[in-house]
């Protein structure tokens, strides 16, 4: 893999660990990784195993197009952003923005559906 693609990984990690306000020692503890890793990560300097991605981007709420990108929109990762912060949520709380969550929807898909039958195409 060439340097660019560990300092693009890098920085992502970075970038993801910022926004969820972490320090470096904060994510290595949450994660289980050792500090020296996550630093190695964000300066490009390691290639990361597998396992490590999977811990990095469980505890961030990251997807894995923002690290291997494709056609990854903003919307996606918007929504992995959430769920990272839901996943940081008691499960209780978990099932009470869910059950919010999913009322939402219904009431704004009976107005769109409203919408979109007083004005057809």
């Amino acid at each position: 893999m060439p340097e660019d693609k560990f300092t693009f990984l890098g920085n992502c990690i970075r970038s993801a660990r910022k926004d969820c306000q972490l320090t470096q020692q904060e994510l290595a503890d949450q994660s289980g990784l050792a500090v020296k890793t996550i630093q190695d990560i964000e300066k490009g300097r390691k290639n990361p195993t597998y396992e490590t991605l999977c811990l990095l981007i469980e505890r961030l709420g990251i997807s894995g197009n923002s690290i291997f990108p494709s056609n990854s929109t903003v919307d996606d990762e918007a929504l992995q952003y959430f769920l990272g912060k839901l996943q940081s949520c008691s499960k209780q709380n978990q099932k009470m923005i869910i059950n919010s969550l999913n009322f939402l929807i219904e009431q704004l898909l009976e107005i769109q559906n409203s919408s979109d039958s007083d004005n057809p195409l």
